[in-house]
């Protein structure tokens, strides 16, 4: 061997030797130190990071704290930790989570799927995500092995430019004879479910997702008990309606930033398959508890409150994460999303409620009297309304609606008279109608909870409802 040749052969056994080194070296993180845990929040020096960017606290004797940037101050950073904080200490390494790429093909029970230093973290997402129950992270609970995802989702998107989503032009079979007949969704509508607690939302929601004509269901079970999450999936879901669903749960004992992810994993798991031209329900319990969860982050960090203790980016943060539902471009899917609101107290002005209205297509409203009277579903269907509804029906369908409305109102409002005996019969020939439709109205709004009402059967019972009369309907 001449020396060029040995030399060159050294030379290539001294590199294969320093990569080999590279490879097992362990390289230098920046890191920061911890210098203040008060309540939810963390302050941390010595790392500048953006705000949304993800880290670990490290334990003195192993483990560590996953946490979120929520905002800073000067050269202080506010974390937020996504689970307890027992056994932290003063000055505890902080290190920025590195970039992971997504695996190919599964990942372990588990694997966080991130990609730290940006806001559009990576989350698993596609068709082996049916059937399954997650965290707000993307990680199984329902003990099923480990998740197979062939694709990924990033968490937060942007929506869609307005001027570039399909109009709501197909009606929605949600199976519900009361909803299907008198407050019509389309297809990529978003309405809100206003109930106080205990008057049947968590039934209607599972008989929504077990009847509605949709692809694909995404359910977010965002910081309820975590006793519901399986009694709704068991019970009120079923084998059937979960085996075409993805369920998002993150119960009330979670941290407030888990909670958030819990929303934001739900909406882009709906986003995914909607780009891919699927239809979608989603189905989110509550909304009500994703802005407590912001405002806990906020009033934590030290914004202040402005309207009955919630600050100003909750009213921010919810119709950013509403808008990202509804119709996609011209070859594109849809959300058709439903939101539930829980009116304390059964307040319809809680502030929260009010603001959800506005951002919202339509709403119904769930009666506290109505429930105690065993009358399900419990909607009340004057302070019930679909904003898209006019454009979804014929003439003959919104005339049927109209007079059903009509002659339903002015009996509610003669009810005390008619109670006590003060009206005389022939009086007013519309309430002499309405009470004599009212055993056929009040079987109308009635529905088992196992019973499936197609739209066709809601449209056509509605019109065989009323016989035809010469009897002129005017307003009250």
């Amino acid at each position: 061997m001449s020396d060029a040749a040995a030399r060159d052969a050294r030379w290539r056994s001294m590199l294969r030797e320093c990569g080999e080194r590279v490879t097992q070296a362990r390289p230098l993180l920046a890191s920061g130190r911890l210098t203040r845990v008060a309540g939810l929040v963390m302050e941390a020096v010595g790392l500048p990071l953006p705000v949304g960017s993800s880290c670990s606290v490290l334990l003195p004797h192993g483990g560590a704290v996953e946490a979120e940037v929520v905002g800073f101050s000067e050269h202080k950073l506010y974390l937020m930790p996504a689970q307890d904080v027992h056994g932290l200490s003063p000055g505890a390494r902080v290190v920025p989570l590195e970039s992971a790429p997504l695996p190919a093909g599964s990942a372990p029970s588990g694997h966080r799927w991130r990609q730290s230093g940006d806001r559009n973290r990576l989350v698993p997402a596609g068709d082996s995500l049916l059937g399954r129950v997650l965290d707000g992270t993307g990680c199984p609970l329902d003990r099923l092995g480990p998740l197979r995802a062939e694709h990924s989702a990033s968490l937060h998107n942007r929506p869609l430019n307005p001027l570039e989503r399909m109009p709501i032009t197909h009606a929605l079979d949600v199976g519900v004879r009361v909803i299907n007949a008198l407050i019509t969704l389309g297809r990529g509508q978003r309405l809100g479910l206003f109930a106080g607690s205990g008057v049947g939302k968590s039934v209607l929601l599972g008989m929504m997702a077990r009847y509605t004509s949709a692809d694909i269901i995404v359910v977010g079970l965002i910081g309820e008990r975590g006793r519901e999450v399986k009694e709704f999936i068991e019970s009120i879901l079923g084998r059937d309606g979960l085996a075409r669903s993805v369920v998002v749960a993150v119960p009330a004992d979670t941290s407030p930033l888990m909670r958030l992810k819990g929303a934001a994993y739900a909406t882009a798991i709906a986003e995914h398959f909607r780009d891919r031209g699927r239809h979608v329900l989603l189905l989110m319990d509550s909304l009500t508890r994703v802005a407590m969860a912001q405002r806990e982050i906020a009033l934590a960090i030290g914004e202040p409150p402005v309207t009955k203790g919630y600050p100003p980016s909750v009213f921010a943060k919810l119709p950013q994460l509403v808008e990202r539902a509804g119709n996609g471009g011209e070859h594109g899917g849809s959300i058709t999303a439903l939101y539930t609101v829980l009116a304390e107290g059964d307040d319809q002005q809680d502030p929260i409620a009010d603001s959800v209205r506005a951002v919202l297509d339509g709403h119904i409203v769930l009666s506290r009297t109505l429930a105690d009277q065993g009358h399900y579903p419990a909607i009340d269907i004057e302070a019930s309304i679909s904003r898209t509804q006019t454009s979804l029906l014929d003439a003959p369908h919104l005339e049927a609606v109209r007079r059903f409305k009509l002659l339903y109102t002015r009996l509610q409002r003669s009810r005390d008279l008619i109670r006590v005996g003060a009206y005389a019969a022939g009086s007013d020939p519309v309430l002499d109608e309405a009470i004599e439709a009212a055993p056929r109205m009040e079987a109308f709004l009635q529905q088992d909870m196992r019973e499936r009402v197609s739209y066709e059967d809601s449209v056509a019972r509605l019109a065989a409802l009323f016989p035809p009369k010469n009897v002129p309907i005017t307003r009250p």
